[in-house]
């Protein structure tokens, strides 16, 4: 459909058309996740009010049972936590370090900054929190945007960016791209083939979005040992923003049912830390939605470790206690967005521990991430705060972080 109105248009009308499909595929791929939601909701209630005990946790087949209205009061109440844990080691304990990133976009003012005679680098803007991924034994972002061969490269609402990204996600440090995203399909079919080729190219792995029947099996889930721990990472996504996947490729949806099935697969292969990040919740709402709360709960209730979100552009709270980690959204890492409480976003490291008796333990650190709009730099704390800068440079970075400080307790 897409390429047909593309031949059929005019190019300032196509973008017009193509601009407006965007929106507005975003807005139904969103009405009809909460619809999906609102019929799960339903069902839980009809089930669960025929049982004994219906308000026990963990208490049937269906994707969302036994999580009524007090447990997403419950869950709240955690989210305004302070991010931490316990750094006490365990006896015999094998112990794995994790970085996680948000939104990483290339909006067209960024295309500009990159532009370099030889081509496009990337690679400038991570320099200051290359480091962090670096030390970890697991560096995972979200790639919001695809890749492609040509030379039309696009921002929103379409991304299409130069392969080259790839070589600063190597320079940085990264490990794992996470492709499912309302973004994904982007470039259609072979927006999804040169993304995966260029990521497996430079020895990335990626998961959420696959380029066939063999991609699939290999890689949902993803299954990485480090530390000696075996870790399995599932990613979803709430839609693709009314786009239809490419024939031939596979795009993970957020299905309660599905990821039931998938986080027990993984566990039967193995799983001792089950990582799950989901492109869900609201654009620019600061505050978990309900439906983002009763699919944590969910998640934690069948195994998951780290729940993992993107998607709102904004930081929204991250809870960590004995059961896990639940980020619900860690913000933008980098992009042209500008607005109040989206001009940054949150580096998440954990620490997860396995003593020699099966038992577990957690430890967050959330670091702050300022984009500096005049050449995209990611600034963090101990860079930032003696950084020389402009006055509106300083009073936007000095209000972000000290938003972000208040919303997340930092």
């Amino acid at each position: 459909m897409i390429e047909g109105l593309r031949r059929y248009c005019s190019r300032g009308l196509w973008w017009l058309v193509a601009f407006v499909a965007a929106v507005g595929g975003t807005l139904a791929g969103e009405c009809r996740y909460r619809e999906a939601m609102s019929r799960v909701e339903k069902r839980e209630a009809e089930v669960c009010a025929a049982e004994k005990d219906a308000s026990m946790r963990g208490c049937g087949k269906y994707a969302l049972r036994g999580v009524g209205k007090d447990a997403v009061l419950r869950a709240s109440a955690h989210a305004s936590e302070q991010a931490s844990g316990t750094s006490h080691r365990m006896d015999g304990e094998r112990c794995v370090r994790l970085c996680f990133a948000g939104d990483l976009m290339v909006h067209t003012p960024q295309l500009t900054v990159a532009r370099r005679r030889e081509g496009y680098d990337f690679t400038g803007p991570f320099e200051w929190v290359a480091d962090r991924f670096r030390r970890s034994d697991l560096g995972v972002v979200n790639l919001e945007t695809t890749l492609t061969d040509g030379g039309r490269y696009t921002g929103y609402p379409l991304f299409r960016s130069p392969k080259t990204l790839a070589d600063a996600l190597v320079f940085m440090g990264v490990d794992v791209a996470l492709l499912a995203n309302n973004h994904c399909c982007d470039g259609g079919g072979e927006g999804i083939d040169t993304t995966v080729r260029e990521l497996k190219r430079r020895g990335m792995a990626h998961t959420g979005v696959f380029v066939a029947g063999e991609d699939f099996e290999d890689n949902h889930p993803l299954m990485i040992e480090r530390g000696g721990i075996r870790i399995a990472l599932l990613n979803y996504t709430y839609g693709t923003n009314g786009m239809p996947v490419p024939r031939g490729r596979r795009v993970n949806p957020i299905d309660t049912l599905s990821m039931r099935g998938d986080i027990a697969r993984a566990l039967r292969l193995g799983a001792e830390c089950v990582v799950v990040c989901l492109h869900w919740g609201v654009e620019y709402e600061r505050t978990p939605s309900r439906e983002q709360i009763l699919v944590g709960e969910f998640l934690r209730r069948e195994g998951v470790d780290l729940v993992i979100g993107s998607h709102p552009h904004v930081v929204q709270p991250v809870v960590c206690d004995d059961r896990g980690v639940v980020a619900y959204s860690l913000g933008n890492f980098v992009s042209n967005q500008r607005q109040r409480y989206s001009d940054g976003g949150l580096v998440l490291e954990v620490e997860v521990g396995i003593g020699a008796d099966g038992g577990k333990r957690f430890r967050a650190e959330v670091t702050p991430v300022w984009v500096r709009r005049r050449d995209y730099r990611l600034i963090p704390p101990e860079v930032g705060d003696t950084l020389g800068m402009t006055a509106d440079e300083r009073r936007a970075y000095d209000l972000f972080m000290d938003d972000t400080r208040r919303g997340v307790k930092i």
